[in-house]
């Protein structure tokens, strides 16, 4: 460790050995970090005493007793237990979660939508836009994916999730996640995973801010098995990056906002909570830069499943049946001979919730702009739009590079219903399902292609 940097107001260690930035590299290893010389106790996890008269504390993302279990170990100025007082339930309107199925709404079918417009006076809590959820929040089983509207910097006032993991995907400006466990920014091309009962504060570094959520109700997002594809290419490890310690010793009134079971409490304290001084484990926040996912695809002919591209996986209790997937499509080259090149036409048990950061996808010439969403739900078909087909169809196959592109999924084995803001607020297109309006007949009942 060299020197101490402040951001946001947040101590932190400005050099520590192996980091770049204020970040650790890999995933789910067992880090160790301190913002102050001989915060972080060495050769055990609960000293009688703590250096700096910091407090010992455990914060654990898994039972006691899972293989390999997720937990830190926190050396903060306060124990967690100042950071709530008593609760009052507050209301969140546009923020839903499962089950939440809305009478007169109907889920099932092909839907897109334009991108929703920010509005001025909107922070990470007030700017959630909840699309569609899934399962069901109480078992813990299933997801929500929402649109993050922001425009103003949450000001002493803080939030954790007792429900769920968040997984983030800007499209639009920069925002700065300044966590108990230290300061993660981001912005497109860009993700950010916070951990279930993470507290934070959210702050526009670069606005008017839009992206998409991805609320994981169920077990953590993993990495996927990589089969036979073997130990490199997709997501690799090294790519994921975890922030070193960084801390607030603040004394001002100061809002925590809790998710629990789909409602949400607010308590009043008279401090930052952000007072994590030194910490050690394997349960963090981090972040991923989607530029550095590696693509692999077919070298020769037909096109492989989109599962190829999974970037995270949740895993249900259904063997090979994701709670949730994460996958990318973005820049790669094309080079399948004699093949339809595009995601082919197809119904399966996957709900897939989609959203374009920017450029074109490949399989909807018009109407998916960036940051629009779509909405396919499990066993509808769908597939390329007519001109997208044609053209496919028609196209000399050399090698092509597709370029200027990057769409993501959320795709849950559970049907995904639609919130009453997306039914009725949200841009909807009307005309979506007429994409497929002009697909003609080529069948002739004669041997040899048409």
């Amino acid at each position: 460790m060299n020197e101490l940097t402040n951001i946001s107001g947040l101590t932190r260690a400005a050099t520590v050995t192996g980091t770049t930035e204020g970040y650790m590299p890999g995933w789910a290893n067992d880090f160790e970090t301190e913002a102050l010389p001989g915060a972080l106790p060495q050769g055990m996890n609960s000293p009688q005493r703590v250096n700096y008269g910091l407090y010992g504390e455990q914060l654990s993302g898994t039972a006691f007793t899972q293989p390999l279990p997720e937990r830190t170990w926190c050396y903060r100025i306060r124990p967690s237990v100042k950071h709530t007082h008593r609760f009052e339930k507050v209301d969140l309107p546009y923020w839903k979660s499962a089950p939440h199925v809305v009478e007169d709404v109907i889920s099932l079918g092909q839907y897109r939508w334009d991108p929703i417009e920010t509005q001025e006076g909107l922070t990470w809590l007030t700017g959630m836009r909840t699309i569609t959820t899934a399962g069901d929040v109480n078992t813990q089983v299933g997801m929500a994916s929402h649109v993050y509207l922001v425009t103003e910097s949450m000001v002493d006032s803080y939030f954790f999730s007792a429900d769920s993991e968040l997984l983030v995907v800007p499209q639009q400006g920069k925002l700065r996640f300044a966590t108990e466990l230290g300061v993660i920014d981001i912005e497109p091309q860009e993700i950010a995973i916070l951990p279930r009962g993470l507290v934070y504060r959210v702050e526009v570094l670069e606005g008017p801010c839009r992206g998409f959520v991805c609320e994981n109700y169920g077990q953590k997002f993993n990495l996927p098995d990589r089969g036979p594809i073997g130990a490199n290419c997709m997501a690799n490890p090294r790519d994921f990056k975890t922030p070193v310690a960084a801390f607030e010793d603040r004394e001002t009134p100061s809002t925590v906002t809790a998710k629990w079971c789909g409602q949400f409490h607010e308590t009043k304290i008279g401090h930052s909570p952000l007072d994590v001084v030194a910490w050690h484990g394997n349960y963090a926040p981090c972040k991923y830069d989607l530029k550095t996912f590696c693509p692999v695809g077919a070298i020769l002919f037909d096109h492989p499943d989109p599962s190829i591209f999974t970037v995270l996986t949740a895993p249900s209790g259904a063997p090979g049946t994701a709670n949730i997937d994460f996958v990318l499509f973005r820049e790669r080259w094309l080079v399948a001979e004699n093949t339809f090149r595009p995601p082919w036409y197809h119904k399966n048990v996957m709900s897939e919730m989609m959203g374009n950061i920017y450029g074109q996808y490949d399989a909807k010439l018009e109407g998916f702009v960036p940051g629009g969403i779509s909405l396919h739900n499990m066993m509808l078909p769908h597939g390329p739009d007519r001109d997208a087909f044609e053209q496919a169809s028609n196209s000399n196959l050399g090698p092509d590079k597709l370029d200027r592109t990057m769409s993501f999924m959320f795709e849950t084995r559970f049907p995904q219903h639609l919130t009453e803001f997306a039914a009725n607020e949200a841009p909807l297109q009307d005309d979506y399902i007429e994409c497929w309006a002009d697909l003609e007949k080529k069948f002739d009942g004669t041997p040899g292609l048409k």
